[in-house]
């Protein structure tokens, strides 16, 4: 979205045919001030089982605008679920995916989920009102270690209550690689009596990632009904399947093309 766009009242019609989508943007009085083209991504890759499941990430401070966008085009090429981004970039993505399939999620209290539960708050506001629909946030870690259950359990309930709230779905961090095997049980019972909508294993910035049977101890306490993601370290087709064999149903990951290519190999 332009800066003129942002001081008009514009609307936006979209349009496809085969692979090609075009989204021409009008202003409020009929003029076109804006129109792109995007391949949406029905080609090969668009048969891939695993895309779907992946959210194609970039979370790295120093990423830049065109990065964003290059992150947002190869999401519309191999049909990723979603793309995952710090919040600033959020209103960019919504711009870049405008009228295709491929989702949005934000991070809030990333990466060492210390915030103030209203910072946390506020920016699920912020994140969901630029375009975000899903809530990817960072449980306060060094709290529950102190055994502050109650805290831990209304920093959760809070961003979860904000974010149902506009329609967006959270999906809950709790970095296992800092946690005891009993912390681990904790923090998975916390978050899905808090009402989140997934268990995340990391966030890719710690000291660890997803390991195998942390997974399978989500899915032994969440049940069939909650979403688990896998995340941190996951780089090829073989780790991604491990994953989601053990009980995940969303990866995130930033080498979803080397994921999603190996799939297409090996089918080929």
């Amino acid at each position: 979205m332009t800066e003129l766009e942002e001081t008009l009242q514009t609307i936006e019609k979209v349009t496809s045919y085969e692979d090609l989508e075009m989204t021409t943007v009008f202003d409020d009085k009929g003029r076109v001030i804006r129109v792109n083209t995007k391949m949406t991504g029905g080609g090969a890759q668009g048969q891939s089982q695993l895309a779907a499941m992946i959210d194609h990430t970039l979370l790295k401070a120093d990423a830049t605008a065109a990065q964003i966008d290059k992150l947002c085009q190869e999401a519309l090429e191999y049909g990723f679920g979603a793309v995952c981004v710090n919040g600033y970039w959020v209103k960019r993505c919504k711009a870049n995916l405008a009228g295709s399939q491929v989702k949005i999620a934000s991070v809030v209290g990333f990466p060492l989920g210390a915030n103030a539960t209203k910072v946390k708050v506020s920016e699920t506001k912020r994140a969901i009102k630029d375009g975000a629909v899903e809530i990817d946030m960072v449980m306060n870690v060094g709290v529950l270690k102190s055994g502050d259950l109650v805290a831990v359990a209304r920093d959760i309930q809070s961003v979860v209550k904000e974010a149902h709230a506009r329609q967006a779905i959270v999906k809950v961090i709790i970095e296992t690689c800092l946690l005891t095997e009993e912390e681990k049980v904790t923090a998975i019972m916390l978050v899905k009596e808090a009402g989140a909508d997934f268990v995340k294993t990391s966030t890719g910035f710690s000291t660890g990632g997803a390991a195998l049977e942390d997974v399978v101890l989500m899915r032994s306490i969440v049940g069939p009904g909650m979403g688990i993601k896998a995340a941190g370290g996951i780089r090829t087709y073989e780790d991604a399947m491990k994953m989601v064999e053990s009980g995940a149903n969303r990866i995130g990951a930033s080498s979803g093309i080397q994921i999603v290519s190996e799939e297409l190999q090996r089918e080929a």
